[in-house]
């Protein structure tokens, strides 16, 4: 499982024109799920990001982390994070977990940040052709991999 996060002043989602999703300071999270990607993973990353100590301090050290701060996150499902573009021009995303497969670890990662203290978490619309707007915050931004990280 492998998100980019950014650290941000505000995001939000929308769907057909329509807002879906939108928070204050936090993280936009794109999140990609991959074939071999389980429960364990969506457990260790939300966990990561959750305590993850990047908001500035009262001496603009990255010090504060999400509850520190009150933060809130978007969580955009985007299976393109694992995409192959070691081949050719054109990225190949067979790594990427079927729907069927993502879209319950999707659900279950956003419900673990809840369940870690996160006050607020929204949500695009998993598979819909979504538009992000976002205003970066430092810019502060992050590459996981929940594969990298100690269990």
């Amino acid at each position: 499982m492998k998100a980019i996060l950014q650290r941000v002043k505000f995001a939000k989602v929308e769907v057909d024109g329509e807002t879906v999703g939108e928070i204050g300071q936090g993280f936009l999270v794109l999140l990609g799920v991959a074939q071999e990607d389980d429960k364990k993973e969506a457990e260790v990353l939300s966990n990561k990001i959750a305590g993850l100590r990047v908001f500035t301090d009262e001496n603009d050290k990255m010090n504060l982390s999400l509850d520190d701060i009150g933060g809130e996150v978007l969580v955009i499902s985007n299976f393109t994070l694992c995409a192959d573009c070691s081949h050719g021009r054109r990225p190949s995303f067979i790594a990427a977990a079927r729907p069927e497969q993502a879209e319950p670890l999707y659900e279950y990662f956003c419900q673990r940040l809840r369940d870690a203290g996160v006050k607020k978490v929204a949500q695009g619309i998993f598979g819909a052709d979504m538009a992000v707007s976002l205003l970066n915050d430092g810019p502060v931004t992050i590459d996981i991999n929940s594969k990298d990280l100690k269990r």
